[in-house]
């Protein structure tokens, strides 16, 4: 049976439906207390993927960059002294569990005295830049990213190489300002795309090569806007277009955008699935209310599984390839297993909770930070296989009876992910904004923590508007410049490859910042939260007369009866079909 309750944070009703008390009898976990949407939000808070700021070695006092503002007061280490834990022993900073206190209050203070990674990257070769990344080469601020060489300004970019300005992108080259593209090459300025080459300002297709400005094609060449052309007659009208100019890029994307607008999206972004919910998931199995997943099985409340294999996990939220049995768990993975109520805990660890940057091969850990190659630890010190099971036992009934209260008044009993108010990181600096758009107000009353935007840091010498029109025209100068962006006023500049990249491709010169550009990306994605709708097909046409079928449907002329949970918002302007109306107007 299902059961309604309240959330504990902003007080809706929400289901716990009856499958999921199977999840939580296979978890040893109580129910939740906090609504799917709150819990994807708290744990969100813990996630800094891309604002890096400047630190001090502490070992050579050098400059570095770390993702911990400085604020927090940290001491944090460069990646490769963190891993090899040379100058420093976790186990140094372990203490006795004290029951006259809230266990989080202790497991709080041992966080802010153990010392820090400071950008969680492994295996880089000339990506000091980089960070939460795994095997880059010649990467420049690019992050949440495995795998990649030369490509710079992309958050999810997985086995790719020479991209730029590219978000979710698996196993493709030469790409620009792209979405959630699969074994793409010299696609730019596209979205959901999939086997294809040479395209431009597309979205939806599979299989196509030398497209502009189409959507929802399959092993489709030389089309522009959907309309069959010769090669020849595509040539030419794509050099009428001059994209190798800002000011014609730019009417150009606002036309294909708009063509966009006219055929129908699918309820659910996703390819060769069986039994999925959500948004961008493909390749996956038994995946429910998830979100940006790939070659998935088993998960439900999931967010950012962007690598393959991880199987039978709740509630977790930017987790790596081969996580299993992970539940509140944020930022963690990578050959991991039997999680609960960790963050940022990766390689090869397994039956950990409450633990927080704890590595390699860590095994039976509960409140433990940093450490690695070690089990049987409770608050980083060292107990007996025996000792530790019985203190487990007592520390999970003593945070019943004695929860940690946080200052909002909710109450963190075992089960409960850790208390926002734990997260350094302020709102801005997270990936909550991408999903919750708040005010000030708001982001307090949650009790996570606000910081007004700085002022530039440097000096700008010249104002975008100043680029020259037309790549061709942009010569070498520019990289001594420093531009004003003509968005949000703060300083950028070029990098010889990708300056390179883009003459070689003829695609004008941003005219805005990396922030910025990021921001234009993320915004056409959809954001994780689900709304109930009816397929927005009338039988010949869609609802909105905008778009007239071209095959067959079930329902014939009548309206499509189906209905399905999608991310697409009622009030959008997009028209929505159910899987079966959209494949007929698609296949």
């Amino acid at each position: 049976m299902t059961e309604e309750r309240t959330c504990q944070n902003c007080k809706s009703e929400f289901t716990i439906e009856s499958e999921d008390f199977g999840w939580y009898e296979k978890f040893k976990v109580p129910p939740p207390t906090w609504c799917p949407s709150c819990r994807f939000f708290r744990r969100a808070l813990f996630r800094n993927e891309r604002k890096l700021f400047k630190s001090t070695n502490p070992l050579n006092g050098k400059p570095m960059l770390s993702f911990w503002p400085p604020e927090s007061g940290f001491t944090v280490y460069p990646d490769k002294d963190f891993w090899s834990q040379e100058a420093w022993d976790p186990l140094q900073y372990g203490r006795d569990f004290d029951p006259s206190r809230p266990f989080l209050e202790q497991l709080l203070e041992l966080f802010k005295k153990v010392p820090k990674m400071a950008t969680f990257a492994i295996n880089m070769v000339n990506s000091e830049y980089s960070g939460n990344a795994d095997g880059l080469k010649n990467c420049y601020l690019l992050f949440n990213s495995n795998h990649t060489e030369d490509s710079a300004y992309g958050n999810g970019v997985d086995f790719s190489s020479n991209c730029y300005d590219n978000s979710h992108v698996q196993k493709s080259q030469q790409c620009y300002n792209s979405f959630w593209l699969t074994n793409c090459y010299q696609t730019h300025y596209s979205a959901q795309c999939e086997d294809c080459i040479n395209v431009w300002f597309s979205k939806n297709c599979r299989s196509c090569a030398d497209c502009f400005g189409c959507v929802n094609m399959r092993s489709k060449k030389y089309c522009i806007f959907n309309e069959q052309y010769s090669k020849e007659e595509y040539e030419k009208r794509l050099a009428e277009m001059a994209l190798h100019r800002w000011q014609g890029i730019q009417p150009a994307g606002r036309r294909a955008h708009a063509f966009w607008l006219t055929h129908p999206n699918k309820s659910m972004q996703g390819v060769q699935n069986n039994n999925v919910s959500g948004e961008y998931i493909t390749h996956s199995k038994n995946v429910h209310k998830s979100y940006l997943i790939r070659e998935c099985e088993n998960l439900k409340y999931v967010q950012y599984s962007q690598v393959p294999s991880s199987r039978d996990c709740m509630d977790a939220s930017l987790i790596g390839s081969k996580s299993e049995l992970f539940y509140e768990v944020a930022v963690s993975g990578w050959n991991a297993a039997d999680l609960k109520f960790c963050w940022d805990c990766w390689d090869g660890g397994r039956q950990m909770e409450y633990s927080i940057d704890c590595h390699r091969n860590g095994a039976n850990l509960f409140g433990c930070v940093g450490i690695m190659d070690q089990q049987y630890c409770i608050l980083n010190k060292q107990y007996s296989k025996e000792e530790y099971a019985v203190l487990r036992e007592r520390i999970i009934k003593h945070m019943n009876d004695m929860p940690y209260v946080d200052k909002k008044g909710r109450v963190y009993k075992y089960g409960e992910f850790f208390p926002p108010e734990f997260s350094p990181f302020a709102y801005q600096h997270t990936i909550v904004p991408e999903h919750f758009t708040m005010t000030r107000e708001e982001v307090e009353a949650f009790g996570a923590r606000w910081q007004d935007p700085n002022p530039t840091e440097y000096q700008t010498t010249m104002p975008a508007s100043a680029i020259p029109d037309s790549i061709k025209d942009v010569s070498d100068d520019i990289l001594k410049e420093i531009i004003q962006c003509e968005n949000c006023k703060r300083a950028y500049r070029l990098i010889q490859p990708e300056l390179q990249f883009l003459k070689q491709l003829g695609i004008p010169a941003p005219r805005t910042c990396v922030d910025c550009r990021h921001s234009e990306r993320i915004a056409q994605r959809n954001k994780s939260k689900l709304y109930a709708r009816r397929c927005g097909c009338a039988g010949q046409k869609s609802e909105s007369g905008i778009y007239t079928n071209t095959a067959k449907h079930f329902h014939s002329t009548s309206s499509c009866s189906n209905e399905f949970e999608t991310s697409y918002a009622p009030e959008r302007p997009e028209i929505v079909y159910c899987e079966s109306c959209y494949n007929a107007e698609v296949a």
